[in-house]
């Protein structure tokens, strides 16, 4: 059963009590992986393996995305700074204990492409904090494989 969380704002991504980053660069330029991040929703079932559907909603300001294994979320743009910055919050989900979901994607051009930085922001329950504690190298085996197989989607657009 989905349920409401806690609106944040873009400033809960730099304050949130559980923030992971990771990054890698990829040799598509900023414009066209912003392209496939905030524009391309749908896309995003071909190159991030851990979702199965995603589709843009509210013209574009918001998103519904759905995961193996059940998850499901709903979400708000927060901001969409071409090609620098994307972000959006979780609105609702069926994870257990989230109280604020929200997430940010960076891109900072480079003389061979782009440097991805995906950070995660979270509040939960003590045990959601301590799930996703325990759950941080395989966050970050799924951005680098996603953002791998970004890179390969982009070139092949």
């Amino acid at each position: 059963m989905a349920r409401r969380l806690r609106p944040v704002d873009p400033g809960f991504i730099a304050t949130a009590p559980v923030r992971m980053v990771f990054a890698r660069n990829i040799s598509a330029p900023p414009e066209r992986v912003f392209r496939a991040l905030a524009e391309d929703v749908p896309g995003w079932a071909e190159w991030f393996a851990a979702v199965t559907r995603a589709r843009a909603t509210d013209g574009g300001s918001g998103r519904e995305i759905r995961l193996w294994g059940g998850g499901r979320f709903t979400e708000t743009v927060l901001v969409a700074e071409a090609p620098e910055v994307y972000a959006y919050r979780v609105d609702s989900t069926n994870a257990p204990g989230a109280r604020a979901l929200a997430e940010e994607w960076r891109l900072t051009p480079r003389d061979t492409g782009t440097r991805v930085q995906w950070t995660f922001a979270a509040d939960g329950t003590a045990p959601f904090r301590f799930a996703l504690a325990l759950g941080r190298a395989g966050l970050g085996r799924a951005f680098h494989g996603a953002v791998t197989s970004l890179d390969g989607y982009v070139s092949r657009r």
